[in-house]
Formats: structure tokens, sequence, C-alpha cells
């Protein structure tokens, strides 16, 4: 489908990689891998022809259509979920628009049994059976099943997408793409803004209905249960293993191991060459055989080593301060945003040395839970933390908190103590800030740079309680398997909150799974949950048992139990009261945005302020920059909350 020949793309002196050739092939599921900057997202832009190589030529046949989800895009705020979606289906649109032309004109026609009228019938009849080959009789259901699979409400269908952040409208263009069905699909980090749920539907939609796909991903297990086929880009060279992920770690291991005997002989034939060069160099005798080694020696092309994988390596915490038996207790409590309960009756105990997993759906209430413990936002009920309980969170916004004027170094060598501080660059390197990147100054550095640089703050300080919500959203495989290790080997006690099956698969002995306003405990790994919660996919999960019976209700799938709401149809009055609700909460919500915007602008403002030089150190605009920040992030965090009130209110109208 795509042919791939002597391909070399050059950005400095040394190239991304050269001379590389390769076919991908109907039903054909590659993970594209190799260490980041190895040129992997570059790889993709060039098979769906945004990028030039430097050289070679990219093969497409002209009736192949291909799919492209780049990490990061310019997303369109002018219209709802569903119009958005629908744009999948502009071909199908156009049809109909020439079919309802035809049958306007056959109908205001007489001429029966004229040559023109019978052409016209048969156009007609062409164009109506192509109409229903492309799946015109179902693409609305196709749509909605898409959108909900994703991850999305039915009550959401038709809400401006400017309402959501942007990782929602990501999967928006996710569904888009999904829905054209093109015969290559061509996904970079596709599970970057999905949670588990929409993940496994993801891999099962791929499985089913993709014809042929090239992914890059950091996701172990997604690869393993997607892909049959690895391309890594190293040394700036492309080695095709037709096997699936975890085969090509070994095969890989093993062609390493290959390589540094080949080094090794290589080298060991060089130095021979050069002592009979330097031996023999001013004999008379032996002219022409130094003079044959010399020219064999400049022959001989170096064997590279593909690049060492360190993520052996071992991360130790620092020692600190032995909690109590119990870090963390909950007893009966209770989160409510506005009328909204975000959950209710939430009893769990955490003992000292467990490393336990909160998983469900987005907005189900993980992170509520994990502000409660540390304290940031009001409860109800009794939640306890343990004697001598030092907690390390990391949060999505930890990243903030970092001092913009030092260098990446300066950073972990301030909070780096004992022997760790001798290991400063091979920790950094094994998160990626090896050599020159451990120099740059954090103002300068991305949202996923800034983040990992966060993390391995946390890992260096004395705590022994670590509270981490999504931490391997930034990490690649290596980067994961360090923080993986060092969190398994710590002695202390670990919350993670996470969509990484295969990050806490070994890791955690204890999933809390929230859903329907309730947390229950399960006992045992992450697959011994989805095993005894028996669960073929994880669209399942957050439904809860309908009462006195064991049959789960079919419409938690779509919009999570609700308690709160009788199954018998709601009067009229509750009806009224709930339309009332709803104005109130788009009045508060809308309020809310107009402060956000205001705050942002001023923002936008006072950083052009602070970057002229003369007014850098004017300390009224530094506080007021400061209080500003502050306040946007407040009022952020009473939006998403009025958001999600607004969503729940919405849902009880339409039970």
């Amino acid at each position: 489908m795509i042919s791939v020949e002597g391909l070399s793309v050059e950005f400095g002196v040394k190239p991304l990689f050269s001379n590389a050739s390769f076919v991908v092939n109907d039903h054909d599921r590659i993970a594209l891998v190799g260490k980041n900057g190895a040129g992997k997202s570059t790889l993709l832009k060039i098979l769906c022809g945004l990028q030039k190589p430097t050289s070679g030529a990219v093969a497409v046949p002209s009736d192949t259509t291909i799919g492209y989800l780049p990490q990061v895009m310019n997303l369109q705020d002018d219209t709802t979920v569903r119009e958005e979606a629908q744009k999948a289906f502009a071909d199908i649109q156009k049809v109909k628009a020439r079919i309802d032309r035809m049958n306007e004109e056959l109908a205001e026609r007489t001429d029966y049994e004229s040559n023109d009228y019978l052409s016209l019938v048969d156009k007609f009849t062409q164009e109506h059976d192509r109409y229903m080959m492309m799946g015109a009789d179902n693409y609305e259901a196709e749509l909605e099943r898409t959108l909900v699979g994703l991850g999305f409400l039915r009550s959401d269908f038709d809400r401006p997408t400017s309402e959501f952040s942007g990782g929602w409208r990501m999967r928006i263009e996710l569904a888009k793409i999904l829905l054209r069905k093109p015969d290559v699909l061509l996904l970079d980090e596709p599970t970057n803004h999905l949670d588990i749920e929409s993940i496994q539907w993801l891999e099962q939609f791929l499985a089913q209905s993709a014809k042929a796909v090239v992914l890059v991903s950091h996701d172990r297990a997604f690869i393993n249960n997607v892909t049959n086929r690895t391309i890594e880009i190293s040394c700036g060279q492309i080695v095709d293993y037709r096997v699936k992920y975890d085969e090509y770690v070994v095969l890989r291991s093993e062609r390493r191991e290959q390589q540094i005997r080949a080094y090794e002989n290589q080298q060991k034939e060089m130095a021979e060459m050069r002592a009979f060069i330097e031996r023999f160099r001013y004999q008379a005798t032996k002219a022409v055989q130094v003079q044959q080694k010399i020219k064999q020696l400049e022959k001989i092309v170096p064997i590279e080593i593909d690049e060492v994988d360190r993520s052996a390596m071992r991360l130790k915490f620092p020692p600190c301060l032995r909690s109590g038996d119990y870090p963390v207790i909950c007893d009966e409590v209770r989160k409510d945003y506005g009328e909204h309960t975000v959950f209710d009756h939430v009893a769990l105990t955490i003992k000292r040395g467990e490393k336990v997993a909160f998983v469900g759906k987005n907005g189900e209430g993980k992170s509520t839970l994990v502000k409660c413990i540390m304290g940031e936002i009001p409860f109800t009920g009794m939640l306890k933390v343990g004697h001598n309980v030092q907690i390390g969170y990391f949060a999505q916004n930890q990243a903030q908190l970092l001092d913009e004027s030092l260098t990446v170094f300066d950073t972990i060598e301030h909070v780096a103590k004992g022997d760790i501080r001798l290991r400063i660059n091979d920790i950094l390197g094994a998160f990626m800030f090896g050599g020159e990147n451990s120099e740059k100054k954090v103002k300068v550095l991305s949202g996923g740079e800034r983040s990992r640089l966060a993390m391995i703050r946390l890992l260096l300080e004395p705590v022994n309680l670590l509270i981490l919500d999504e931490p391997t959203n930034h990490l690649d495989m290596m980067s994961k398997d360090v923080l993986k290790e060092a969190i398994r080997s710590f002695d202390g006690t670990a919350i993670i909150v996470s969509h990484d099956r295969e990050f806490l698969d070994g890791l955690v002995t204890k999933v809390y799974e929230f859903g329907g306003g309730r947390v229950r405990e399960h006992l045992g790994g992450i697959y011994d949950f989805l095993r005894d919660r028996q669960i073929a996919s994880l669209d399942e999960l957050g439904a809860a048992k309908a009462a006195n019976t064991a049959a789960s209700v079919h419409s938690a799938q779509v919009h999570g139990p609700n308690p709160t709401v009788s199954e018998s149809k709601q009067s009229y009055a509750e009806r009224k009261e709930i339309q009332k609700r709803i104005s109130r909460t788009e009045k508060a919500v809308k309020e809310s945005e107009r402060k956000i915007e205001a705050m942002e602008a001023r923002i936008a403002e006072l950083d052009s302020l602070l970057m002229q030089p003369e007014k850098a150190s004017d300390m009224t605009l530094v506080t007021e920059y400061t209080s500003t920040k502050q306040c946007l992030d407040e009022e952020s965090e009473r939006w998403m909350e009025l958001s999600e009130e607004l969503e729940t209110v919405k849902a009880l109208l339409e039970n």
C-alpha cells in the first residue's frame, strides 16, 4: 500500500536516518519505535506527505487513503461534537445531496419515455447503490458508537467543541479519522489523551476494523495488543522486525549482543593492524605490507552498536522516616460540587508499604479523592492521614512549580542528597535529559519535558507516601521502566492514578475502582481486577449493579449509574426543577469563562510588560502577575467543577 525506497532525512551534520526501505502492506499493524528524537514523528509526516525527505521516495497508490493523527494539531471551535464528527462523512453527504437533486428532478419531469430520462434513472440507481455501499444507512449509528467508545456521553454530542479541553478535542479528531476508514492509519501517540476504557476500545477497533496501521506509542500493553510488526529507528538506520513488540525486545537484545561481539572483533583486528604498521613502518622490506594494512584500515567501516538501553538502571529513593501503620484511612467520605455528588460512603484503609491503583473513567473522582487526601479541597466524613506521613505528590500542574531560572541539572542538584549526587547525569539521561539537554533552562522546556523533570525531583525527595496522578503520560518506555522499578523497590506507600495497564502490572497489589459515585476495593493486581470483574472490554468499567439483582445496568456504559434518580419517569415538577438547575449552572459556567478570559488577557499584557528590560524588575508588576496567575488557577478549577456539575445535571434530565 505504501512503498518506501532509499529514504534519508538530514536536519544537521548527522542524519536522522538514511537509506531506509520498507513496505506497508494491507493488514500490517506496525509499531514504530526508537528513542525520543530518533525521527519517529518525522517518518509519519513523510509517509502522509506533510514533509519531504532529503532523498529517497515514498510511493502511495492514487486510490489509497491515509488518515494521520499528530500529537498536536489546530482544532476548530465553531461546531458541536456531533457536527465536527460528521465531517468524516463529507463524501457520503455529497453523494446524498446529488441523489436528492436527481430525485427532485425525476419527480418533476414527465418525459418518462425519453432517453434522457432513462439515462437519469440509470445514474440515480448507480449513485444510490454507491450511497448504500458507503454505509449510508447506518453512519449515524457508527458515529455514535465511535464517540461513546472514545469516552463521550450522548449528552455531549450537541455541546460546542469549545467547551472541551484539548485532550477531549483530540478525541474528536481521532473519531473523525477512524470514521473515515482510511486504507492506512498513521497514529502518533494516540493513547496520550485516552483513559483506560477508551484505550481498550481503540485496541478492539484497530484489531477488527482497521486495514493497515503505523503507530507510535509508549504504552507497551497497547502496542503489544495491536501490532504484529515492529520497525525500529536506531543509529540512523531503520531495522524491520516482523514480530510484535515483546518478541522484538528479545530479538533486539540478541542483535545487540551480536553487534557487541562484532564490534569487539573489529576493534581487535584494527588494533593488530595499527600495531603491525607501527612496528614495521620504517623497515624497507615490509613497506608493501605496511601500505596494504594502511589501505585496509582506511576501508573499514566502524560497526555501530545500538543505543544502550538503560532501563535496568536502579534508582533508589532516599531514606525517610517510618510512617504509621495506616498512612490513609477514609470512612464515609463524601464530596459534592454544588448539588452533584462525586462520590459518597467512601471507606478504605491503605496500609504502610502497599502500592495501590485508582482506576475508572475520567470524571469519576480519582483525582478529587487525591486532593481530599492532600487537604486541598473540603469534604465530609472522616479522612485521616497517619502519623509521620510525608507526602510526595505528582500532579499535572506540578511542572508549573519549577523554578524557570534554573537549568535542568541545577534543578535536580538542589534536591539530590548523598551518593545520588554522583549519579545525577545518569538519572537525567534515563529521563531523556542527557548531554547538552541537562544545561537547558527550565523556562525553555516543553510541557512534557517539565513534567519529566518534576517527576525526577519527586523521586529524589525523602517521602514515605507517594501520590502519582497519571505519572507516565510524558514518559517513554525506558523512563517508565526506571520509574516502575523505583516505585516497586520503594519502602513506603504509593497511590497511583493511571490508565497504563503495563505500568501497573506487577506494581500494585490492590485496585480501587471509581464509578457511579462509589469506590470499590479489589485485592490483587490490575489484571486480577480485570479478570475478577470479567471485563472483556473496559467499556463496562463504572457500571454498577442494580439493586437486588446481579445484572449490570446497561445504561451505565454510556451515562454511568445515577443513584439519585429513580428508574420511573420524572414528574413534571422534577424536570422543571432540573431545567432550572441547568440554567443556573450554565450561567455560572459562562461567568467563570468570562473571568478566565479577562485574567488570561491581563497575564498576556503583564508578560509583554515584563519582557521589557526597564520593567523586568518592577515588583508591582511581578506581584500582580503572581496573584493573577493564582486566581486564574483557582478559577480554572472552579470552571472544571461547574462543568462537571452541568454535565451531571443534564444527564439527570435525559434519564
